[in-house]
């Protein structure tokens, strides 16, 4: 019997079904999409990163602050921006110095160049955010952030919670 006669459609429709429910293998995929569109709008916005964008529109509405707050505030790794900031430091958008309070901190702070790098690209992005306000409704938004705020929590579980927990399924 060749492969192609091996073929059910309707097991693979019924495997696509459930698939559309999974979360863990949904999420990459979104991450993904958002993350491309993010990166073609920024290069229309001045040919900024993500990580610059981010880095420039914290530093904009926050003001100076530590490595430490701004991976905060951006749900990312410590050491993703230690790596991206001197590289925008050299480019001239951000400045950065050693905290006279705790020297085991750097300030970062938004330069005048930076702050013209992120006017360039504010309002294309803020396009984006209106956007997807047309696609989900103010209440909707803040219930998806709810609910990723409690998958998040089960994500950070430790590991022999989950196996020691009684199988539901």
């Amino acid at each position: 019997m060749s492969l192609d006669a091996q073929i059910d459609r309707d097991r693979i429709r019924r495997r696509q079904t459930r698939e559309d429910l999974n979360l863990f293998s949904r999420l990459p995929a979104v991450y993904s999409s958002s993350r491309k569109q993010g990166q073609q709008l920024l290069q229309l916005g001045g040919g900024l990163s993500i990580v610059e964008w981010r880095t420039l529109w914290d530093l904009h509405e926050a003001g100076p602050m530590t490595i430490r707050d701004l991976s905060a505030l951006q749900r990312t790794d410590h050491s993703l921006l230690s790596r991206a900031l001197p590289e925008m430091k050299r480019k001239g958008y951000v400045q950065m110095e050693r905290s006279s309070e705790d020297g085991r901190q750097t300030i970062v702070a938004l330069t005048e160049q930076g702050l013209q790098a992120y006017q360039t690209a504010a309002p294309i992005m803020a396009r984006r955010r209106a956007m997807l306000r047309q696609v989900f409704s103010e209440d909707e938004i803040r219930a998806f952030a709810g609910l990723l705020d409690r998958l998040e929590e089960f994500l950070h579980l430790p590991v022999d919670e989950i196996l020691n927990a009684e199988a539901a399924e």
